[in-house]
């Protein structure tokens, strides 16, 4: 965990908020969460539907090792860019503010990223096996670390990540920054409500309406809807800019101070634990939801049909997430945690018993409802517990890293696990070729994993004693 001490030499002067003792308008709060939609678009268009789908087309007797490669090498650029760019964004005396500046070029850099993953794409070839058919899985993996179109893949999708990250972590700054504390369970639920319908609108659109497009459009409205969402939140949002320009960062005491001793600020770190259980449990599925229906649910039309699932178990989280927010200003952050968590983790289990995509469907309501809810307090909670306000957007990334150094190691490890139980070829009577199938054993495991996961992270939070 990590501290922000005395060591980076002189105190960041305060910068008021443009809100303080104001009651911020619906209007401000959209505006203020609308980034939100547009990163979350983003990776639910990419993330979710697009990348399986064409991991798979590219690699389909490897795609599991492939896609947890993937993930896991971006993962650590999205573990460390944010403890730079936070930050930096802190100490920035621009005229724009503090976090704005760095979310315009995190944008660029990010469609600079998109752009190359679509040319990457759109010239890469379907491979066939990679290695000896039962070759183990850190073998896949050190096969497609040698496939130079792998690599360029690889190598353009943590661009994205880069730019992305740049962005979000000086965005993540602004809820501390400018939205007074008594309002910000109610805030933390519009992020909640964005983030979820962003993703909505990025698994509906790209899932759905322009899957048939060629790979250029649909990464086409992903950089549009990027600009043009993200923008609103940089021109509509008022920052005060610091008064003056602080003196450099010393990089050596500012890594020393990324320590938050967590017997000093235990909530913190209590808090920081749990989220990283949570988020380790989710993202341990959500790149292989296509490979599930495939390969245990028997639905052909994976692409099509996760689009389908993930968009209603968005719809009912995003119906929860501002009730949620706005309750837990009410009764407390860690009661609406306790039973969220718990309806996640009984939900994962009785993805184990599903074989019809309806039942998918039912108990997907179920988890969307559930995961919602802690979604919806989950930023609020993190915002309560921060050591200091002086350097928030820091704080914030190293709060951040509880989601990201999850998403490093969540798919190696789900990716292991479901590729140890070996692969099989069936006939596609449809389309009268043998297809490959990983075995349902490996996906029962991941769904037990998750639910240990969140079962553990809902238990712990009640050594948490400075927040309700």
């Amino acid at each position: 965990m990590i501290n922000t001490d005395s060591h980076l030499g002189e105190a960041l002067p305060y910068v008021p908020s443009p809100y303080e003792g104001k009651k911020l308008s619906v209007a401000t709060h959209v505006a203020l969460s609308s980034y939100w939609f547009a990163t979350n678009f983003v990776w639910g268009a990419l993330l979710a539907i697009m990348l399986p789908k064409q991991i798979k087309d590219l690699y389909p007797y490897d795609r599991v090792q492939a896609l947890s490669v993937l993930t896991a090498f971006a993962a650590v650029i999205a573990l460390v860019v944010p403890l730079f760019a936070g930050a930096l964004s802190d100490r920035c005396a621009h005229r724009m503010g503090r976090r704005r500046p760095f979310m315009v070029v995190g944008m660029a850099l990010n469609v600079v990223g998109l752009i190359i993953m679509a040319l990457v794409v759109t010239i890469s070839h379907k491979h066939g096996h990679l290695t000896p058919e039962h070759a183990g899985f850190f073998r896949v993996v050190a096969a497609l670390l040698r496939d130079p179109m792998f690599l360029l893949l690889l190598l353009s999708f943590m661009i994205v990540q880069a730019g992305n990250n740049i962005a979000t972590a000086a965005y993540s700054g602004m809820i501390p920054d400018l939205v007074p504390e008594e309002q910000r369970g109610h805030a933390s639920g519009y992020m909640g409500l964005m983030s979820q319908l962003g993703t909505l609108f990025g698994v509906a659109l790209c899932g759905l309406v322009f899957s048939k497009y060629v790979v250029f459009v649909q990464y086409g409205v992903i950089c549009i809807c990027l600009v043009a969402v993200g923008m609103i939140t940089i021109l509509k949002v008022e920052e005060n800019r610091l008064p003056a320009k602080p003196p450099k960062i010393e990089w050596v005491a500012y890594l020393k101070s990324l320590w938050i001793n967590p017997k000093e600020y235990p909530d913190f770190a209590w808090v920081w634990i749990t989220r990283a259980l949570v988020m380790l449990g989710f993202y341990a599925i959500q790149p292989y939801v296509p490979y599930y229906l495939d390969d245990v649910i028997g639905v052909r039309d994976s692409g099509g049909s996760a689009s389908k699932v993930i968009a209603l178990i968005l719809v009912m989280s995003s119906l929860s997430a501002v009730y949620g927010g706005k309750l837990s200003d009410k009764i407390g952050r860690k009661r609406v945690v306790y039973i969220a968590n718990g309806a996640i983790a009984i939900a994962s289990l009785l993805f184990i018993f599903c074989r019809s995509l309806e039942s998918v469907c039912l108990v997907g309501a179920f988890f969307g409802l559930a995961f919602g809810a802690y979604i919806s307090v989950d930023w609020a909670l993190g915002t309560d517990v921060l050591p200091s306000k002086e350097h928030a957007a820091k704080e914030m990334a190293v709060w951040h890293i509880s989601m990201t150094l999850p998403q490093s190691v969540a798919g190696p490890i789900a990716g292991f696990m479901i590729s140890s139980f070996g692969i099989h070829e069936a006939l596609d009577l449809k389309e009268k070729i043998m297809v490959p199938h990983y075995e349902v054993a490996g996906y029962t495991t991941v769904f037990v994993f998750i639910a240990v996961c969140f079962a553990t992270g809902a238990y712990l939070l009640k050594n948490v004693r400075g927040a309700r």
